[in-house]
């Protein structure tokens, strides 16, 4: 599999896929991050060119790999809610997997940096939460097929 250019180095035998591997599955009431986004306005109040940049922003969050765990930080469910505004100021709310992980200083700025390259983007704010902690209750389907959970 081809990493893209834009991507942080995985680091070798870090132990975080042996984690998530033996951590417990839990069962939540409500559905994790399948569709990984919450929006902050409905799918119809989208504009068609807003949700067609925001397809352009999901694309780009794609090509971002976390350092510990050889899978995108979309499909990981680190991205917690894309907002598009009008004039495409595009503003992501995203946690990481843990608050002393190695990339909590430079992995916003690299999204920032990777949204604003998409030519209709006006600008790109990164915020960083916590609150829903990350879990592995948050990975996509297919990254669960992936790391064999």
């Amino acid at each position: 599999m081809e990493q893209p250019k834009h991507s942080l180095p995985v680091l070798p035998h870090s132990g975080k896929v042996d984690e998530l591997k033996s951590a417990p599955l839990a069962i939540s009431p409500t559905p994790s991050y399948i569709a990984h986004v919450n929006r902050t306005k409905p799918p119809g109040k989208l504009s068609s060119q807003q949700q067609a940049l925001e397809e352009k922003v999901v694309e780009q969050l794609k090509t971002i790999f976390d350092p510990e765990i050889p899978l995108n930080i979309y499909e990981l469910g680190l991205i917690y809610d894309i907002d598009i505004s009008e004039d495409y100021k595009v503003h992501i709310r995203m946690t990481l997997t843990a608050p002393a992980c190695p990339v909590a200083g430079s992995l916003p700025p690299q999204v920032e940096a990777q949204i604003e390259s998409i030519p209709q983007v006006k600008s790109a704010a990164v915020e960083l939460v916590w609150d829903p902690p990350w879990s592995r209750d948050m990975l996509s389907e297919a990254a669960r097929l992936q790391l064999g959970l």
